[in-house]
């Protein structure tokens, strides 16, 4: 596909980052930033006093989006739906707004070329960020490397997956949210999802932050190719793109127990655990094949042996330790990867300081990873309790549950003839709690962590 520079988010002539100096963005940002706090939850306007100031507001945003749309020519039919759809909210008398006209003109997997802009105004709640359906802007840029499009359009197929970086957004994105989904739009009727976005510039400027300053604490001796992430920004979003592509995949491929996630359905949060890890050693996994590959294209190789560090390192320094000790599935996952890789002697904590057998390192990934798909291929032919407790069994296998837990005193402790949401409810907020090294851990990494919130490529590593 040609796309001219106009076409590529920015008038002939300008750089990337003309749309977010233009005065229309930043009047678009202050009117959309002040909406916000005239907004419910649910994203009404409740007080009819608040009405006129919101029409105000709006009206400023659609003429912002009608001003800047000749920089997303790609994306004309989405905008001017957009304003239609700020009128008709309007015109409803500013209750729960609907979105889904717009939303679905608005397919960015359908323009998948570095460099192409994007600018999204939905009503909507940002994961990790605002719970709320505020109306929130972004300028966004997609990064799509040419291996990446090779990947793509070989073994590893995913036409709904788009890799983004920030350029500016509102206060939702001022967060530790990396994505932007369709989900989370308020729309009257839910359709069919046919993307999900991700910025990968956030993922990978934290995991640069992050692991630079575990690595010094905990003394590890970084490899030098994996230096390089910790160098170059580019090198690690690129290197995340690769993993994500893999990952956001895998969800709905292999042996799964039906549905891995049970959407709409309250269970153990470990499962959710687990489903993200397999995600991940998948990822893992498949990029020690294109390492491997000599067919494969040197940046190919090249990004495959990154990617295998990424998820090393991101899930047992950054995951493990990130969040409340609530239901923490994703870290949880990182713990168990610590721990298996410990267990199994290629990652060592010895005089106050870590290393790892690198060499021995893929082996035992991959092997976890068959754990968890044996599971998965066993569970067609149990029950779903059953299931659940071969789960548990494989985790409190390498992690050590809390000492007061229903579910660490086996099966005959559980009410296991009540519905389900009963045995759901056993599982402990902290079933898993930190280990004695990751308490520690935690406390010198805390401020580290917290600083990554907001964070984009643009930001000081």
């Amino acid at each position: 596909m040609s796309i001219t520079a106009e076409a590529r988010g920015t008038a002939p002539g300008t750089n990337p980052q003309a749309p977010a100096t233009d005065p229309a963005w930043l009047a678009l940002k202050h009117a959309a930033t002040s909406l916000q706090e005239l907004q419910a939850k649910d994203g009404s306007v409740p007080n009819p006093e608040d009405h006129a100031r919101a029409r105000d507001l709006i009206a400023a945003v659609t003429g912002s989006i009608q001003a800047l749309a000749p920089y997303f020519p790609h994306d004309a039919g989405y905008l001017r739906l957009a304003v239609e759809d700020f009128n008709k909210w309007v015109a409803a008398g500013l209750g729960v707004p609907d979105f889904l006209d717009s939303l679905l003109a608005f397919q960015p997997q359908e323009h998948r070329v570095d460099g192409l802009g994007h600018l999204v105004v939905f009503p909507m709640y940002t994961q990790n960020g605002s719970t709320s359906r505020f109306v929130e802007a972004v300028l966004v840029e997609v990064i799509w490397p040419e291996f990446i499009g090779e990947l793509e359009a070989g073994s590893y197929s995913n036409k709904l997956f788009v890799p983004l970086r920030f350029i500016d957004f509102t206060p939702g994105y001022d967060s530790n949210s990396a994505v932007l989904f369709p989900e989370s739009v308020a729309v009257r009727e839910t359709p069919t999802f046919t993307w999900g976005a991700i910025f990968q510039d956030r993922e990978a400027a934290r995991f640069r932050r992050v692991v630079r300053e575990a690595a010094a604490v905990t003394r590890l001796e970084v490899p030098a190719d994996a230096v390089e992430l910790l160098d170059s920004q580019a090198l690690t979003q690129e290197t995340f793109v690769m993993w994500d592509l893999i990952h956001d995949r895998t969800h709905m491929r292999g042996d799964l127990p039906f549905d891995p996630f049970m959407i709409k359905q309250r269970m153990p949060y470990f499962l959710y655990s687990l489903e993200e890890l397999r995600c991940d050693l998948t990822a893992y996994r498949e990029s020690v094949a294109v390492e491997r590959n000599d067919q494969a294209s040197p940046e190919a190789r090249r990004h495959a042996r990154l990617v295998q560090y990424a998820v090393i390192f991101d899930r047992i320094f950054r995951f493990a330790i990130t969040g409340t000790r609530v239901r923490n599935y994703d870290g949880l996952g990182g713990q168990l990867l610590f721990a298996w890789l410990h267990q199994h002697h290629v990652l060592h904590w010895t005089d106050t300081k870590l290393s790892i057998d690198w060499a021995e390192v893929p082996d035992t990934v991959i092997a976890l990873g068959h754990e968890i798909e044996e599971l998965y291929w066993r569970s067609i032919d149990r029950p779903k309790l059953a299931h659940w407790l071969a789960a548990y069994e494989l985790v409190s296998g390498t992690l050590t549950p809390n000492p007061a837990s229903t579910w660490a005193k086996g099966p005959d402790a559980l009410p296991l003839t009540a519905p389900l949401r009963e045995v759901t409810d056993q599982v402990m907020d902290d079933e898993f709690p930190l280990s004695m090294f990751y308490e520690a851990l935690s406390k010198k990494m805390r401020a580290t962590i917290e600083s990554t919130s907001g964070i984009t490529g643009a930001s000081k590593a």
